[in-house]
């Protein structure tokens, strides 16, 4: 049985592989075809073939790192539409490029719209492309390789981890549960019946047991991490002495990616107010004109150290929507939150005035999701770790924006949130950036917390 689940890994990472490649060849083969036939056209001088080969590799070598950077090689591991959609915003940043490039290639404006159109006709070919290409692929790996059997083993905390994985029938095939409380004899016993398995929330010492027992037998193990497991796993070797030893720095950015994390800050927010005026002109009227209410909504918030501001966002909610004083997250099917509202909070318009917060330095564009003081207050009383998440600035986009949902507990935000304290780094912020437009497209990172929620914790945790 070992040998066949090695057999079984391998065939997935092969057939990852295969099917990366044919994504890649196809794709770099439209493009060499628009090349050759028309992009190549506009140049006064054309390339010897040598230029060509060139201009073609530039293009495999963007589709990689961009396809990547969105996570679209993840056949057979993501739904259809997200990958699909990863790859489609991947290719429209690479033909974006490309289309920079031809112009500043061929130094005519004349030709500029008609470059523009050869890349809109390449940039819908690659999206067919990319669908029916990743639909095939998904099928055809999901009948090659069903889902492992796995045996969930749980704790005395309650979460619904079960039934996030339950609705992916076709990667997670839940089919035993058992406490973690049962002999560790009975467990491994019961491990040999099943693929893999799953230690959902349970207490560490045991935890540990069970996944050494895991590695003894070959067994896959998913577990639920604990705060101190993040913090802990990027810690260094320090190898002066004959006993490993890890070190935790703690100590987040080094100064100089901090300085490159505050001037990209300084140029985004500014190109970003530039861009972005045009929307927030028109957003502004429509709220203007829907009640006669104020355009902005200021709130205090926290950042860096605890440190409260006032953070700006277009009204999408009624005049006086807390007129009780109480602080309450929006819920699904909020009456509260205007027509215009719904819009702009669904396509995120309503975030567009923080730019100014981040142009101020109160904000950084990555960063944890800054929250109101009381709610954070509220979230301490369950998770009193839920105060490491100002260890770094707020953002206006994030870890847990980005593989989170507006209504995910407060304990699974805080394991997001210290994922990126933990690996902060200049890259990360620029994956995460480029990341943040597949979310706008995804509707259920918007969903609200349960009607009448103070916060989003409605669930017990381990901690």
């Amino acid at each position: 049985m070992n040998h066949n689940v090695r057999n079984i890994e391998t065939g997935k990472r092969m057939f990852r592989f295969v099917s990366s490649v044919v994504l890649v060849a196809v794709l770099a083969t439209l493009f060499g075809v628009m090349w050759y036939m028309r992009l190549q056209m506009l140049m006064s001088q054309r390339f010897l073939s040598i230029g060509n080969y060139l201009m073609i590799g530039l293009y495999v070598v963007l589709t990689v790192l961009m396809i990547n950077t969105f996570k679209g090689f993840n056949i057979g591991s993501g739904r259809i539409s997200i990958l699909t959609m990863s790859q489609a915003i991947a290719m429209g940043l690479v033909n974006m490029l490309e289309f920079i490039i031809v112009i500043l290639m061929t130094r005519i404006k004349q030709l500029m719209w008609m470059t523009l159109a050869y890349i809109i006709v390449l940039t819908i070919a690659d999206a067919v492309a990319v669908l029916v290409i990743t639909y095939v692929s998904t099928k055809l790996y999901r009948a090659v390789f069903p889902p492992f059997t796995i045996l969930n083993i749980y704790g005395d905390y309650q979460n619904d981890l079960v039934r996030k994985m339950n609705r992916r029938a076709d990667k997670y095939r839940i089919t035993g549960e058992m406490s973690c409380m049962e002999p560790l004899d009975k467990i491994i016993r019961e491990l040999e019946n099943y693929d893999a398995v799953l230690v959902n929330d349970v207490p560490s010492e045991i935890r540990n047991d069970i996944v050494k027992a895991c590695f003894a037998t070959d067994k896959r193990v998913y577990f639920t991490p604990k705060i101190s497991d993040i913090l802990i796993k990027g810690a260094e070797e320090v190898n002066l002495f004959d006993t490993p030893l890890y070190l935790c720095k703690n100590v987040g950015m080094d100064g100089i990616s901090a300085t490159l994390k505050r001037l990209g800050d300084i140029f985004i927010s500014l190109v970003g107010i530039i861009l972005s005026s045009p929307v927030m002109l028109v957003t502004a009227i429509l709220i203007h004109n829907y009640d006669g209410g104020p355009v902005f909504y200021k709130q205090t918030r926290c950042t860096i150290g605890g440190k409260e501001y006032k953070i700006m966002k277009f009204r999408s909610m009624i005049i006086d929507a807390e007129k009780d004083g109480k602080a309450r997250l929006a819920s699904e099917n909020d009456d509260r939150i205007t027509p215009i509202g719904h819009f702009i909070r669904a396509t995120r318009i309503d975030e567009l005035p923080q730019f100014f917060n981040i142009l101020k330095g109160e904000m950084s564009v990555v960063g944890p999701r800054p929250e109101r003081p009381e709610i954070i207050a509220e979230y301490i009383k369950d998770v009193p770790e839920f105060a490491f998440r100002t260890h770094v600035k707020a953002g206006l986009t994030g870890y847990a924006q980005v593989y989170g949902k507006y209504n995910t507990t407060s304990y699974d935000k805080l394991k997001l949130d210290m994922i990126y304290v933990e690996k902060c780094s200049v890259f990360l912020d620029i994956q995460l950036i480029l990341m943040t437009l597949r979310v706008i497209f995804t509707k259920d990172a918007t969903e609200g917390v349960a009607e009448g929620a103070v916060d989003a914790n409605v669930h017990q945790k381990n901690k």
